[in-house]
């Protein structure tokens, strides 16, 4: 097997390891799946060692094809930063670069900028990738994730991108049916609609002036939903009082079909504020296109976010 055809072998190997599929691996190296099968066996023999466990639903790695997936993913990624800093350099990055970032803040506020972003370095490809399920950027081969609220700890490196500024509103059609709540306790008589994720009902926090700690409300409504925009969409049909971070609401907000109410009071989802982060390995910061990509992204966003002013 020559060099190429080992690379290749390993690198097939690998997305197995994270995505559990064969037929996932074809399609992303545009391979027939029984020539994927037919490398994985030649590599398991080579080594003397069964690196997977082949089910009908499912495929999953041996203690041995773990150990040997993790120095593998390391080799892998030091070999592509290698190839990247020989071919280009921070004038000219380049490759692929794999961008992860949650549905609703992808779509609105990443998404939006990379066209001005290839356009500055028309040779790096861009692979975004939207989900609000977390990921180990590590484990699938990110280059960048971004993600909203809190963060668990790592030992990936996070920049904050952004503070989130909640608010609650609701349609000028609703409040003129129902009134505006004057204190947060008279969220208990309105239809409030409500996020609930994976993480459950998302809760309503809000903070008096004269009160350091945020109280939590308990809301009820005849809409739970696990998709932020199709509440809004419906608070914008006067269905309801929707409460959500401002890079989600501000054209509405802008347009007056959803007017702030409670302005009294600081409003957030979690009992402490929450962030919107960028994450990535370590080893990516010697990388000349995540470094470019960080610098653009944060000079869009600004210092105080757009979405704020």
């Amino acid at each position: 097997m020559d060099n190429s055809l080992r690379v290749l072998t390993l690198r097939l190997f690998v997305r197995v390891a994270m995505t559990g599929s064969f037929a996932d691996a074809a399609r992303y190296y545009a391979l027939p799946a029984s020539s994927v099968s037919r490398h994985i066996a030649g590599l398991e023999r080579a080594l003397g060692q069964r690196l997977l466990y082949r089910h009908t639903r499912a495929v999953r790695l041996t203690d041995a094809g773990e150990r040997y997936y993790h120095d593998v993913r390391q080799v892998l990624d030091s070999l592509d930063l290698a190839t990247e800093q020989v071919i280009g350099d921070a004038k000219r990055p380049q490759g692929l670069l794999r961008i992860n970032a949650p549905v609703a803040f992808g779509r609105r506020h990443i998404a939006p900028l990379l066209g001005r972003f290839q356009a500055a370095y028309p040779a790096i490809n861009v692979e975004l990738t939207l989900t609000d399920a977390f990921i180990d950027p590590v484990q699938e081969g990110a280059d960048v994730v971004i993600r909203v609220g809190a963060l668990s700890d790592s030992s990936l490196v996070a920049r904050q991108l952004a503070t989130q500024r909640f608010i609650a509103c609701a349609a000028p059609a609703y409040l003129a049916r129902h009134g505006s709540p004057s204190h947060p306790e008279a969220l208990s008589e309105h239809n409030c609609l409500v996020y609930k994720g994976t993480r459950g009902i998302q809760p309503w926090y809000f903070r008096a002036p004269d009160n350091e700690k945020a109280q939590r409300y308990h809301v009820k409504g005849n809409l739970y939903g696990n998709n932020a925009e199709s509440l809004v969409a419906a608070a914008l049909q006067g269905q309801g009082i929707v409460l959500f971070p401002s890079w989600l609401l501000v054209d509405a907000l802008r347009e007056g079909a959803l007017v702030p109410i409670l302005e009294g009071f600081a409003a957030s989802g979690e009992a402490t504020l929450e962030g919107i982060h960028v994450i990535y390995p370590e080893n990516r910061l010697r990388s000349s296109k995540v470094a470019a990509f960080l610098e653009h992204l944060f000079k869009e966003i600004g210092e105080q976010p757009y979405w704020d002013k």
